[in-house]
């Protein structure tokens, strides 16, 4: 019997959260995210050295001081992570914009459409990158005036139903909830050590808005990420797709037995979700009043924030 990776690629598409080519390499996802964290992380790595230099030789070639060189050099390297990437996945890479946009609209879709133009540059054609935004209300905004320029956008840092609903009305190509994440915030506000998997609020956050697409014939895609445990990912088998961490990757190779379709199309059309709209007095209503998504939102933002901000001393260390 084929081991629970093989029989979950057979009814969710399985996404690689990696910045590491050999992790890639072996678990065969077909598309792949990164985020500043993962490429930081790589680019400490004597094998991407090559990488970093074409980075800080992008920046230099634009002039300015070494700060303003690496910020060039950043959105550069994760280009080249993207392309080496996607030589290795038969779909798509997801590329971040800088989070310290996220709450400014014009800005986010400048940086979009930059990034977008590196990668077509190098022949890459825009189908196969998702720009990663934060799920703010400018995030979405900027998303949905993306996606009617041919520009494929992946939500990410989604907590609360109320950012599932304004991403499927602004027609995104895919939202990321945080799976792990939610769980997090509620382990430290209930002082639980541990959910059984099927009451895992992240599990039952990322089910809730899979009915509610399917229900509804939203073509937005929804692809569970930041897994804490194997569990969590048996929970969401039948998600569109599932963005998984090496280990826990390795985890699921190594698990036998029959995997259980736990999301489904059809049945999700049979269950009773009323409609909503969503608009900015909504939007801003609703995550006032989820304090767990306005949280983690605030907090996943800064994280990113800082993980650019480290990777960009990362590399200004390395301009000579």
């Amino acid at each position: 019997m084929a081991n629970f990776l093989e029989q979950l690629k057979s009814m969710t598409v399985v996404v690689a959260d990696t910045g590491d080519f050999e992790s890639m390499k072996r678990f065969k996802p077909r598309d792949s995210t990164t985020n500043p964290s993962l490429i930081a992380a790589a680019s400490a790595l004597p094998q991407y050295q090559e990488l970093v230099k074409r980075g800080i030789d992008y920046g230099k070639a634009g002039g300015g001081s070494k700060a303003e060189i690496a910020k060039r050099a950043v959105d550069r390297l994760a280009v080249e992570f993207g392309i080496e990437i996607l030589k290795i996945v038969p779909g798509r890479v997801s590329t971040e914009v800088d989070a310290r946009l996220s709450h400014d609209m014009q800005a986010s879709m400048e940086k979009a459409r930059e990034l977008i133009a590196m990668y077509e540059k190098e022949g890459i054609k825009r189908d196969r990158v998702l720009i990663k935004l934060a799920s703010t209300w400018e995030g979405i905004k900027a998303a949905e005036q993306l996606e009617k320029e041919g520009i494929h956008c992946n939500l990410t840092l989604l907590f609360g139903f109320h950012q599932a609903v304004a991403c499927a009305e602004a027609k995104v190509t895919l939202i990321s909830p945080f799976v792990g994440r939610i769980l997090d915030w509620y382990l430290k506000s209930t002082g639980k050590a541990s959910f059984p998997p099927p009451e895992d609020p992240g599990v039952l956050s990322v089910t809730k808005i899979y009915n509610y697409y399917k229900k509804h014939g939203y073509q937005t895609e929804v692809m569970g990420a930041s897994f804490r445990n194997a569990g969590e990912i048996i929970e969401l088998a039948g998600s569109d797709l599932l963005t998984i961490a090496p280990k826990l990757l390795a985890e699921l190779e190594g698990m036998q037995g029959t995997l259980a379709r736990k999301l489904d199309p059809a049945k999700a059309a049979s269950l009773g979700a009323e409609k909503i709209h969503v608009d900015k007095a909504t939007f801003d209503k609703m995550h006032a009043e989820d304090k767990m998504a306005s949280d983690k939102l605030k907090e996943g933002i800064e994280g990113f924030a800082k993980a650019i901000i480290d990777l960009e001393k990362q590399l200004e260390a390395k301009i000579g």
